[in-house]
């Protein structure tokens, strides 16, 4: 019974025909549930315009986000076939694939997001400027369903530290804790990842400003040596108010993941109209800037890991053989 009831929920997500106001027809029009995260992050932030572009784009379809606890959750929620796509940190989304810890999953690519490299964020005021100088002290790693807390995780293993021994680690209900915790000195540090994230915005934009933590190149190196999946990734300067140069660092690409049983024209029809709408996309939200086909190829641990109906697509294209 539990089987037939996940097989009528993952049927019903594809909804059928609601009154277009085009002249009062009736269209068919595809509903994709899409699963994101904690408020105040930068899932919600990334999947609110993914919708409202891909709607806009193609009337007879309506992605509908929702809230959810993050990575470890969708992951879940998307085998259980309780929601069509989500948003999925690297470093989840590949333990997933590789079977680390966990059965290897059959879920499918449906883009690459952006490039999440990793950092802390302290205030402009504060005496920490290493990764070093954070040891023992309390650090905000992120919502505790998130990939961020994974990511972090691996970084500092890769420099021979304990997330959980080493630091006063804090794991947030709700990712837009995080910067009211950092200015009020709850906390020391917040680690987020990636441009445009909410986090790093809120205290950048602070009266004291803020300044950025990441690995040197030495320990770039040392941990790569260990985890040789995180990439090296570079923030340009920018990205941040007051952030003058450049901030190198590891990390990994976010994916939007999709259902094994999602059809594969539904898959191709997503497809074509996100690449469709790439400098749109681009427009609305500077992060999006690198959702890209091509980038979605690139980043894959393995091509056959994307969704055959965006093969197809990326066939047509041109972007793979």
């Amino acid at each position: 019974m539990k089987i037939a009831h996940i097989v009528c929920v993952a049927t019903a997500l594809i909804a059928t025909s609601v009154a277009a106001q085009d002249g009062g027809k009736t269209i068919s029009k595809t509903t994709i549930n899409f699963g994101t995260a904690t408020p105040g992050g930068g899932f919600p932030l990334y999947g609110n315009a993914f919708a409202a572009v891909m709607n806009d784009a193609d009337p007879t379809l309506s992605i509908e986000p929702r809230n959810t606890k993050g990575s470890n959750e969708n992951i879940p929620l998307l085998e259980a076939g309780t929601i069509d796509i989500a948003t999925v940190a690297g470093e989840p989304s590949y333990e997933a694939f590789m079977g680390i810890g966990r059965p290897r999953t059959h879920l499918k690519i449906l883009t690459a997001m952006y490039s999440s490299p990793g950092m802390f964020v302290v205030r402009a005021d504060s005496p920490y400027k290493t990764i070093r100088d954070l040891v023992g002290q309390p650090i905000a790693f992120g919502a505790k369903g998130s990939g961020l807390p994974i990511l972090s995780r691996y970084m500092l293993d890769g420099l021979g530290l304990k997330q959980d021994e080493d630091f006063k680690s804090v794991y947030l209900d709700h990712a837009g804790d995080g910067p009211a915790m950092v200015l009020d000195g709850r906390v020391a540090a917040l680690w987020g990842a990636g441009v445009g994230w909410p986090g790093f915005t809120a205290i950048a934009t602070s009266p004291g400003g803020a300044r950025f933590i990441a690995p040197d190149a030495d320990e770039i190196a040392r941990i790569r040596a260990k985890h040789s999946f995180l990439k090296p990734l570079t923030i340009a300067a920018g990205s941040y108010p007051n952030q003058n140069a450049a901030i190198n660092s590891v990390g990994s690409w976010s994916f939007i993941l999709v259902r094994e049983s999602l059809p594969d024209d539904v898959a191709y029809r997503l497809a074509k109209t996100l690449h469709a709408s790439e400098a749109t996309f681009c427009k609305k939200l500077a992060q999006a800037c690198e959702t890209t086909a091509a980038n979605t190829v690139a980043a894959a641990p393995e091509t056959d890991l994307i969704h055959p109906g965006v093969l197809r697509y990326f066939r047509e294209i041109g972007v793979v053989k």
